[in-house]
């Protein structure tokens, strides 16, 4: 026989149920938050207009790729499909999957199109970076319009966007990728000294621009332009700056196009919280126009970005213009989640407790209640007042109904579970406007 104290050291040793670095379980009150910022920002893409569509988390590597720049093919998750023996991918990113839905599902159907969607994709990160390999993108693309007043309302619905997410102080930083793309043609570089250059312009490193050209003949007139680059960025006197400097045919074109946007987006009333940037270089291998990124107080990095990106769908045989952008909402959620009203998102109206022994009035009043549009669940667990009090507080349960009480008790009352306030009640003003009211002073005081 083997003795208990011999079973005990052949115990099963604890498996291992850690994550993988860079992924999290997002618990009730995170996710009530992340869906509380999801909504908002849905709501706005259907008040303009957009329709949501539904992508697919698994796509043949193959055909994602014709979408992806380099930069993300390298950060694609790839594994083998058993069944047909083509890898598969998880996509890292959603705007590819728009423009294969477009040229492919809705090909033939009337333009433009206008799209929003809303899920998570999956990058590889260094690890050691302590970065998220997730990321929850809330965004719109609008296809078939190669107009000004496109990119602008792609601005104007972020703008709208931060603003009914409560935030104030916040920036839309605008660029125009053409005006770069013009300036570093007439410079003649190419390969590395070309992408030492873009760096250098990217981080506004002045001394790394001046070693790139100090290394490499530019004549008088590119020189002078590519040396602006870092310093054109500020209000809309910028680009006045920008058009005594730049005589290329390409980067005029671009100043005059990206003035055209700012005159509609005068219009949408969203000047305030605009500002430019010409020498942003980003997506100079993907977009095509006007590119933007927007960034809020506090924050060290964007919350959402986008532009105008007029070759994704020909890759998948259709050619059509395009311009959207998308949010970063765990970014947003970082930014959010102490705000009261966000707080709020995470509480539920009430936690019924029964009193007596019939359960046929506690649920008929939770009936009641959701038929109303409010959240009722019972304490179906039987256990003591305080101990259900207790599970409301960490529930984040506003209120606790008590009803089949004895009259010894208290009988029927309501119980404000932040403070214990108690109000007495019966069945007629469960029907009337007391409890209510009652509910909603608990709400206004959070």
């Amino acid at each position: 026989m083997v003795d208990s104290q011999n079973q005990d050291s052949m115990t099963t040793p604890t498996p291992d149920i850690s994550l993988p670095r860079g992924v999290s379980d997002f618990l009730p009150d995170t996710a009530a938050k992340i869906g509380y910022i999801e909504a908002k920002i849905r709501r706005v893409f259907e008040l303009w207009g957009f329709r949501r569509v539904i992508t697919p988390k698994l796509e043949y590597e193959d055909v994602m790729a014709i979408g992806l720049g380099d930069e993300l093919k390298d950060k694609t998750y790839r594994f083998d499909d058993r069944q047909t023996g083509r890898l598969l991918a998880f996509p890292p990113d959603i705007t590819p999957q728009i423009a294969r839905i477009v040229a492919t599902r809705l090909k033939g159907w009337p333009l433009p199109h206008r799209i929003s969607y809303s899920g998570r994709v999956l990058r590889q990160t260094e690890l050691q970076t302590g970065r998220s390999r997730e990321i929850f993108q809330s965004g719109v693309e609008l296809f078939g319009l190669d107009s000004p007043e496109a990119d602008a309302e792609m601005v104007a619905m972020a703008v709208e966007s931060l603003q009914g997410l409560g935030f104030d102080n916040f920036k839309i930083d605008l660029g125009q990728v053409e005006f770069c793309r013009g300036i570093m043609a007439e410079s003649g570089l190419s390969g590395k000294p070309l992408k030492d250059l873009q760096e250098a312009v990217t981080r506004k490193d002045v001394t790394a621009l001046a070693r790139v050209l100090a290394d490499n003949s530019v004549s008088g007139d590119s020189r002078r332009e590519i040396t602006a680059l870092p310093r054109l960025f500020g209000g809309r006197e910028v680009l006045n700056e920008a058009e005594q400097i730049v005589s290329n045919a390409r980067s005029r074109a671009a100043l005059e196009n990206l003035r055209q946007v700012l005159d509609i987006l005068d219009i949408h009333g969203v000047g305030d919280h605009l500002s430019i940037d010409l020498g942003e270089t980003r997506g100079l291998d993907y977009h095509t126009g006007i590119t933007f990124e927007g960034f809020v107080a506090g924050l060290g990095e964007p919350v959402c970005s986008g532009g105008r990106y007029d070759n994704l769908t020909a890759r998948y045989g259709v050619t059509a213009p395009a311009t959207g952008f998308t949010f970063n909402v765990l970014s947003l959620l970082r930014a959010l989640e102490r705000r009261p009203e966000v707080e709020a998102s995470t509480t539920r109206d009430f936690l019924l407790f029964n009193g007596g022994d019939d359960r046929r009035d506690v649920l008929e009043v939770a009936r009641l209640l959701r038929s109303r549009g409010y959240t009722a669940a019972r304490d179906i667990i039987r256990r003591g007042f305080d101990s259900s009090l207790e599970y409301a507080r960490r529930m984040n349960i506003r209120c606790m109904l008590i009803i089949g009480g004895k009259p010894e008790d208290g009988g029927c009352c309501a119980v404000r579970v932040r403070d214990g306030v108690k109000v007495r009640l019966d069945r007629g003003l469960l029907e009337r406007e007391g409890l209510m009211k009652f509910i909603e002073e608990s709400r206004g005081d959070e």
